[in-house]
């Protein structure tokens, strides 16, 4: 997959979390605790995302020089 995909996958997950974190309601459950699981563990994924993005990013930089 190309960097830039990568990136915008990531951004779009990003927003997502975001945007569902805006509709939560305020009562501490367990379904909400584990939705909020879920958030943290995908927020992590899109963040490892868009790191092993920059890295390959860096990496096809590099090569052409």
């Amino acid at each position: 997959m190309s960097t830039s995909v990568l990136r915008k996958l990531g951004l779009a997950l990003m927003i997502a979390l975001m945007l569902g974190g805006v509709v939560a309601c305020d009562d501490q459950g367990p379904a909400e605790e584990a939705g909020e699981n879920v958030d943290n563990a995908m927020e992590d994924a899109g963040e490892s995302m868009e790191e092993m993005g920059e890295d390959v990013q860096s990496s096809a930089e590099e090569a052409q020089n």
